[in-house]
């Protein structure tokens, strides 16, 4: 019996690998048996660490105290009350609107992994007593992408929370925009952005957590919109990723850079909280903003500790609704003709052209810019300068100016026409301080009850270390959240490219139009090549798979109307551009003149609500 005790080896000689050892003795090695997940490595100081000494230790590591990501359900372990969580939602059917090829297997493939329906998990729940409404990131889904159901759920979290008048609490843990849903995917941070600002305005407080990483359209809409941001430490928190800045700019980014630290001394941020003091934290913050205590609700709740919400029937039916109320409000009833349309019945015969074909034309040197369509359809105009924040940024011009008689606010992202004029106002890319400018004129607008036009062409906000050093994400966000609630009419127009956030924070409008060669999309079909196939090369078959033309976009319900370009759009063409554009815009604003200001903003609440 005890010979069998010990294993016999055989030693190797100078020069024999083990290898051929065991090839000529018959020896196997045998691994020693280690359950599986009983150990962690900590991607901070490469050690092995116990994985129970991890998770007592709040999910960080015990030796160099570098932060793990944590799972949904076990942040909600941390910071909600035992047996206080009341899931919403938990089940939500497949949402691919653009067909994309192998989608559902990837969804299935990351819900067996996860054990998740999608990204996010959202419920009731309190913190010391205290009732919030709870909404969690979980990047093992996907990296946490928001598409259709993530914005969906963070909004009816939202709308459910506004109604019962709780606190909103949401960890932020993102890649950004689902890319697969395209342009849809983009609609999420106007829709979440929407629902903030109406539970911002009915006095409603939003905590916002940002965790490792927060970045792309996450950052850019409802991570950066909290009353109160917090920020784990260390975390990846910005606009663009680092990878993508370096390679923009073709310099190696400081350390340090883009991580929570970074954002708190450049006022992005009010504080920052370790992980094992965060629960003590959100409830100081209740308690100072007059949460009541569940115990105070005692007697109202006959001895009940949760707040039961109903799941489902009541948001769906009242979505279904919006839906119709959204579709007589926005002016695209049934029957009306675009111009693209009216061409047809006329008889003017139409150019077929492909996805990648537009492309190249939105992004024609001598297409006309914002300032050309201003000069042509406006009278009396008056720029003004500047973000009162940092700086006056050349690729967003704007100011007053009168239509018909009509005053109104122009705001157009401009690119130039020469090097010289692009390098000046950066190829059309805004900076933070363009969105800011544009957001200071239309809050402007409001106070003298001036409509806002907006022309929107950009390849996509600036992306750059400044930019992010000056709060890109936030500004974005912000211009998306302050526009949903304008008490006037908005109308934007995509005159060339209108490239992912950086677009759309200039177009949370009542109606959003496009030049029929105009693009708008999620981001340029050869990023959108290079990330998902890793080769640019195949962007034109990106531009097809992405539906990012007029009429595509227009079928999807993402604009209300298509600008005729008999010729493709340029300076000689523009009399016949202005004649169209002027045509519709008296009719824009004979459908919202008559209606009082919170119909206004109510419709277009609606309008992002539908996606």
């Amino acid at each position: 019996m005890l010979r069998d005790m010990f294993k016999k080896t055989s030693t190797l000689s100078s020069g024999e690998d083990r290898t051929s050892a065991r090839r000529v003795t018959g020896y196997q090695e045998e691994a020693p048996f280690i359950p599986v997940g009983m150990w962690k490595k900590c991607n901070k100081c490469g050690k092995p660490i116990y994985a129970e000494d991890v998770r007592e230790n709040f999910n960080i590591c015990p030796r160099c105290g570098g932060y793990f990501r944590v799972h949904a359900y076990r942040r909600i372990e941390m910071v909600a009350d035992a047996g206080t969580f009341s899931e919403w939602d938990a089940e939500m059917e497949d949402s691919n609107l653009l067909k994309f090829p192998g989608y559902e297997k990837k969804l299935a493939a990351a819900r067996e992994k996860t054990k998740l329906n999608e990204a996010i998990v959202t419920g009731h729940a309190c913190i010391n007593g205290y009732p919030v409404v709870l909404g969690v990131c979980d990047a093992r889904f996907l990296m946490s992408s928001m598409g259709h159901n993530v914005g969906e759920k963070i909004t009816r979290a939202v709308e459910q929370a506004t109604r019962e008048k709780l606190p909103v609490i949401l960890f932020a843990c993102s890649g950004g925009a689902r890319m697969q849903e395209g342009m849809i995917s983009l609609m999420q941070m106007a829709k979440t952005a929407a629902a903030l600002k109406r539970h911002h305005d009915a006095g409603q407080l939003f905590v916002s957590v940002l965790t490792d990483p927060t970045t792309g359209g996450v950052t850019a809409s409802f991570a950066m919109l909290g009353d109160i941001i917090l920020a784990e430490p260390g975390a990846l928190i910005g606009f663009a990723g680092p990878r993508v800045i370096e390679q923009t700019i073709g310099q190696k980014l400081p350390e340090g850079f883009q991580r929570s630290e970074f954002l708190l001394e450049h006022g992005f941020v009010d504080k920052i909280v370790e992980r094992k003091d965060l629960k003590k934290c959100l409830a100081q913050i209740l308690k100072l903003h007059g949460g009541k205590n569940i115990g105070e609700r005692s007697q109202e709740k006959s001895g009940q500790n949760i707040v039961e919400v109903s799941r489902g029937e009541s948001r769906q039916s009242t979505s279904g609704a919006r839906r119709e109320k959204s579709k007589k409000n926005s002016g695209a009833e049934e029957g009306s003709l675009t111009a693209v349309e009216e061409n047809h019945k006329a008889g003017v015969k139409a150019v077929i052209r492909s996805a990648w074909d537009s492309v190249l034309l939105s992004r024609k040197a001598d297409r006309p810019v914002a300032s050309d369509y201003m000069e042509a359809l406006f009278d009396d105009y008056m720029e003004f300068h500047g973000d009162r924040y940092f700086k006056d940024d050349g690729a967003v011009i704007g100011g007053i100016a009168s239509f018909h008689g009509i005053p109104v606010t122009v705001i157009g992202q401009e690119k130039g026409k020469t090097t010289k004029e692009n390098i000046r106002r950066n190829f059309g890319m805004p900076s933070p301080e363009g969105y800011r400018k544009a957001l200071r004129l239309m809050k402007q607008a409001e106070t003298f009850g001036r409509p806002v036009i907006c022309f929107v062409d950009t390849p996509g906000a600036f992306c750059g270390m400044e930019a992010e050093e000056r709060g890109q994400g936030e500004a974005i966000a912000r211009n998306l959240m302050e526009m949903s609630g304008l008490k006037v009419p908005v109308l934007s127009i995509v005159i060339g490219e209108g490239g992912s956030g950086g677009a759309l924070a200039m177009a949370v409008a009542n109606e959003v139009w496009m030049m029929e060669n105009a693009v708008y999309s999620v981001l340029s079909p050869e990023g959108f090549a290079s990330i998902l196939w890793k080769d640019s090369r195949r962007a034109g078959e990106a531009a097809k798979v992405m539906k990012i033309t007029a009429g595509e976009l227009k079928e999807l319900g993402v604009i209300e109307r298509v600008i005729a370009e008999k010729e493709p759009a340029s300076l000689e063409t523009m009399p016949e551009l202005k004649e169209e554009l002027s045509k519709a815009m008296e009719e824009f604003f004979d459908r919202w003149g008559h209606m009082d200001k919170e119909e206004v903003s109510s419709s277009r609440y609606d309008r992002f609500r539908r996606f």
